[in-house]
């Protein structure tokens, strides 16, 4: 028996559509129902009073809310849900009675023109009708709202009967405490002092949840079982189930019922030409009822409702209100977060991303601690660099090539004294302890999160739960069951051409319904394989290039404006904006390239999206890590392409004065400072970075939600009649819930923060300061977080999960390619390995003095190309003969002058020398720690053990006990067939009267 069947209500030969004549119908009622489907048009004060939380008895929670747009049905007669023939039940259908909606009258009832029909309206009124009736029979309770504050839309309230919960949570094998307590294992001797202490240390920034110090008594958890009810504490049935696994329930029967038996209105005239749109409506409402219901426009929001109210004098205290207090208030930054409590109100898959986010924050602290160290050694050291002091000194008198062609002029080397001494400050010995460091920061980051998860795993009884008891809610997404069901009808088609079966054109209507039910039931059979998606994949492919050649085309259009805007500064008058020609350009041009990243950053998400889509995944799980996949690829290259050219690429092809590359044969490559790219790749790196999160993760993070609600209520408000009196009474729960923005999902939260950790990890030996930032960004982005999803979501459905799933993936992959791209830094974007090699090989007294001349190579400047020389050669005051450029060549008095010298070749095999020892030393590390720090922490795996072993102990008492009952009823019965079986037979054989019997 398949799952979506277990509690079908039809039987599967009578799935099949009926044809409606919706002018040939007569007023058909419903049965009265005992109030499971209700028409709540009267304000019930009992309801009021709790503010849309429960039913209108006052004591049925609200586990669901459907959301819905009511409109008057075609004509003037009222449709309503056929009975159908053998129901067992049928009052149990409920009523449904359409009332006019508040503000307008009935057309019908005053005499006047019927209004037009429209046949799509009612195919989802019809549906609605028909799924609302499949939840009754599944064992839900329904009570329907449409005169509510906000106009034209109504709201099914859903609520689970005990019976329905427990048979639900043993079908999915949630995990539910037990009576039986046990103690956990606490440490002992020096290690419970050091606990205490840090316990009493920490106690100022504990939030004030119950719950949240750690426990000395745990109860024991095992699946809930309708056979085993004894097991539980049963004492309070309405708190057994908290609200977050009853609206988990209520949703995987929303998903789980079918919806295959809706009546299509099918009139005469135009609704013949709507055949076609129909059928194409029917195909998406494949098997699995809400998830097609909802794309489909039957329903228009389907939400858990929040538990009350976060602000307010005379609110009821709820978790929802502790949470705002506790954690989604900017005034408890310092404090740590309440994860428990997090995860039981939002669920565990929620609850492991803001315990993720807060390991990573925690994490931060001792790597900006670092950096903020390794910076302050670069300042304490500057006055102290040979390099930027022989730069800097006036008596050196160093004359430089030009920067361009005709406009620029010759210059001094001390004109870039700043950029020198300022390079120093991240470009010294101390970096590459720092990049060193992160990347063994990294792999503890990873041991220690891993190790946190698996404590959470059995705080919140996952350390049972796998991903094969949650393939079983791994429901078809509708999109793909719509395009099996296509794919199974062209089958059908195809067989019967094949065959030649004879079609009457009279019923052509009725035979391609049948089809379209029989491909219903061959959706089981067929699948969608890579033919069919391969038009999808090579659609993926080439927009996928395409998006990074886009990507590289406008980084190649900053170098051309950096380019041309220095020339155009060259040429200006003022010797200060001569000097400042460098940082001028490259902050504007950062600016630049942070606009594109931020726009870019909307536009792939947004394409990433659309790609997924037409690959039609099957699983919401294959959808989301596929739509990851693609989304992290186009935002990494959009984020750091510009940040590769500045560290590997900018400066390595420019050539030589008198033979300078050019870009279109115009653009003279530019050229990096004399004293090397790494300070242009920090100031690259600080604007993108301190940009992204303070716009886009910050300010569109706060704006956005509160613009599109803000926009949504005034739509709202101008849908609303004059006369509806909008602040007469408080607002229902379900309708405050209503608008609130919806939630998307955790990929935006987390693929911010996995950029994040890229420029923290990736290029952190040129900006030491990268996790300080991050570590000020992330305590607001918390509680930037918290906030929203507290005060500015719906309520998010429960999701469970072990683990974060993919990204834990993506971040060791970033940790592993930072310890690459960190070494090619060090090594060959900054001075390190060549301050080394002049130490060691050339320098002739041990110290670094002379090591810029070494690196500058010389040049007649009678051998420049014609048009290239400068316009103004007298520009310093006097005539050059020999200038100097950054390069290791052969000067022009040589035999092969301008030819790469020996020097050049050494520097560069130190280069990759380098590399390969500082790429395998760092990972050999970073694997040590990995093998050294054990996945599981010891003690979790003795409680997991203890837990087993208990369980076992519980369920043999429990067999114990139910063979000593059996064995004395077994007794007892024993003895009263005893006097039968010895004194019956014997007192009849004794006996005088008997004839034989003894004398």
């Amino acid at each position: 028996m398949r799952v979506n069947e277990k509690y079908s209500t039809l039987p599967a030969e009578d799935r099949s559509v009926h044809i409606i004549n919706i002018c040939a119908i007569e007023d058909i009622g419903y049965l009265p129902s005992e109030g499971t489907l209700l028409n709540s048009l009267s304000v019930d004060p009992d309801a009021e009073c709790k503010h849309g939380l429960y039913l209108r008895d006052g004591r049925r929670k609200v586990d669901y809310i459907l959301v819905y747009h009511p409109k008057r049905p075609s004509g003037s007669r009222t449709l309503a849900r056929r009975v159908q023939h053998g129901d067992a039940a049928p009052a149990a259908r409920g009523t449904r009675q359409d009332q006019p909606l508040p503000g307008k009258g009935d057309v019908g009832a005053a005499g006047g023109p019927e209004p037009p029909m429209d046949y799509h309206e009612d195919d989802k009124r019809f549906r609605r009708e028909e799924y609302e009736g499949n939840l009754l029979e599944a064992g839900l309770e329904l009570e329907r709202d449409e005169e509510t504050k906000i106009h034209g839309v109504g709201f099914v309230k859903i609520h689970a009967p005990w019976n329905v919960l427990c048979r639900e949570a043993e079908f999915l094998k949630l995990k539910m405490p037990t009576k039986k307590l046990y103690h956990i294992n606490e440490t002992r001797g020096l290690l419970k002092k050091i606990n205490s202490v840090l316990q009493k240390i920490t106690d100022p920034i504990q939030p004030k949840v119950a719950g949240h110090r750690p426990q000395t008594t745990k109860r024991l958890s095992y699946p809930f079982s309708r056979e085993k009810q004894h097991l539980f504490d049963l004492s309070d049935k309405d708190s057994f189930f908290d609200s977050k696994t009853r609206s988990t329930i209520v949703y995987e029967i929303l998903k789980r019922t079918t919806c295959t038996k809706a009546k299509y209105s099918m009139g005469q005239g135009e609704g013949r030409k709507k055949d076609s749109a129909l059928l194409s409506k029917r195909r998406k409402c494949s098997k699995y009822g809400i998830t097609s219901l909802l794309a489909n426009g039957v329903y228009s929001a389907a939400y858990p409702l929040h538990d009350g109210d976060y602000e307010g004098e005379n609110v009821e205290f709820n978790d929802r209100k502790l949470l705002y207090q506790e954690w989604a208030s900017y005034g408890v930054f310092y404090k740590y977060q309440p994860i428990d409590l997090v995860r039981k109100y939002f669920g565990e898959k929620i609850g492991l991303y803001f315990a993720w986010l807060g390991v990573y924050t925690q994490m931060l602290i001792p790597a900006s601690v670092v950096g903020i160290i390794v910076f302050l050694y670069g300042c304490a050291t500057v006055n102290e660099n040979i390099p930027s002091m022989e730069m800097c000194d006036q008596r050196h008198n160093i004359t430089m090539c030009p920067l361009c062609d005709k406009t620029c002029s010759y210059w001094k080397m001390s004109s870039a004294c700043a950029t020198a001494r300022a390079s120093h400050l991240f470009d010294n010995p101390a970096t590459v302890f720092f990049s060193v460091f992160m990347a063994l920061w990294a792999a503890t980051f990873m041991e220690h999160w891993k190790r946190k998860q698996m404590r959470l795993n059995y705080r919140w009884d996952l350390t049972g739960f796998e991903e094969e008891e949650e393939a079983v809610k791994d429901h078809p997404r509708a999109e793909y069951e719509a395009r099996v069901l296509e794919k199974s009808l062209r089958t059908e088609c195809k067989s019967k051409e094949r065959r030649h079966i004879p079609e009457e054109s009279t019923n052509k209507w009725k035979q391609r319904v049948k089809t379209a039910m029989a491909g219903v039931k061959l959706t089981d059979k067929v699948k969608l394989t890579w033919r069919d998606r391969f038009p999808a994949y090579v659609t993926n492919l080439v927009s996928i290039v395409f998006m990074i050649a886009v990507t590289f085309a406008i980084v190649l259009g900053v170098i051309i404006y950096r380019i041309s805007t220095a020339a155009a500064l060259a040429m200006n008058s003022s010797p200060s904006v001569r000097s400042n020609i460098r940082v001028t350009v490259t902050a504007t041009a950062v600016i630049i390239n942070l606009v594109v990243i931020i726009l870019l950053d909307e536009v792939y998400g947004c394409i990433a999206r659309w790609l997924t889509k037409i690959e039609v995944p099957k699983t919401e799980k294959s959808f989301e890590e596929r739509l990851i996949f693609k989304a992290f690829l186009l935002k990494f290259v959009n984020s750091y392409t510009p940040i590769f050219y500045v560290a590997f690429f900018k400066g390595r092809f420019v050539g030589r004065p008198g033979d300078y590359v050019y870009i279109f044969r115009s653009f003279r490559m530019e050229e990096c400072a004399p004293g090397g790219c790494l300070m242009e790749l920090c100031i690259q790196l600080s604007i993108i970075m301190l940009g992204k999160q303070l716009i886009q993760n910050n300010l569109f993070e706060i704006g956005i939600p509160k613009m599109k609600k803000f926009i949504r209520y005034l739509r709202l408000r101008r849908q609303s009649p004059p006369d509806h009196d909008e602040h007469g009474k408080k607002r229902q729960r379900y309708e405050a819930d209503y608008t609130l923005e919806p939630f998307a999902g955790l990929t935006p939260e987390y693929m911010e923060m996995i950029i994040q950790f890229g420029f923290v990890t990736l290029f952190v030996a040129s900006f030491p300061l990268a996790p300080l930032f991050a570590l000020l960004n992330n305590i607001i982005e918390i509680r930037l977080d918290a906030k929203k999803f507290v005060t500015e979501l719906r309520r998010p459905v429960a999701v469970r999960a072990k683990d974060i799933g993919i990204w834990y993936n993506i971040l060791r992959g970033v940790g592993k390619l930072a310890v690459i791209i960190n070494a090619f830094v060090i090594s060959f974007t900054s001075d390190f390995i060549p301050r080394l090699v002049y130490l060691y090989v050339y320098s002739q007294n041990g110290t670094m003095h002379g090591f810029v001349n070494h690196t500058l190579s010389s040049f007649n400047v009678s051998d420049f190309q014609n048009g290239t020389a400068p316009n103004d050669p007298l520009d310093l005051g006097y005539e050059v003969q020999i200038c100097r450029y950054k390069d290791y060549r052969e000067p022009p008095w040589s035999e092969h002058k301008y030819d790469i010298s020996k020097d050049f070749w050494a520097v560069l095999a130190a280069r990759l020398a380098f590399v390969i020892v500082f790429q395998n030393l760092v990972m050999f590390m970073s694997d040590f720690v990995d093998w050294v720090i054990p996945d599981i922490p010891k003690d979790i795996s003795q409680q997991i053990h203890k837990e087993k072993v208990l369980m076992v102990e519980l369920f043999m008492r429990e067999e114990q006990g139910k063979q000593r009952l059996l064995g004395t009823w077994m007794e007892k019965d024993r003895k009263k067939d005893e006097p039968c079986n010895s004194h019956g037979p014997k007192a009849g054989l004794d006996s005088p009267e008997y004839p034989g019997g003894a004398p």
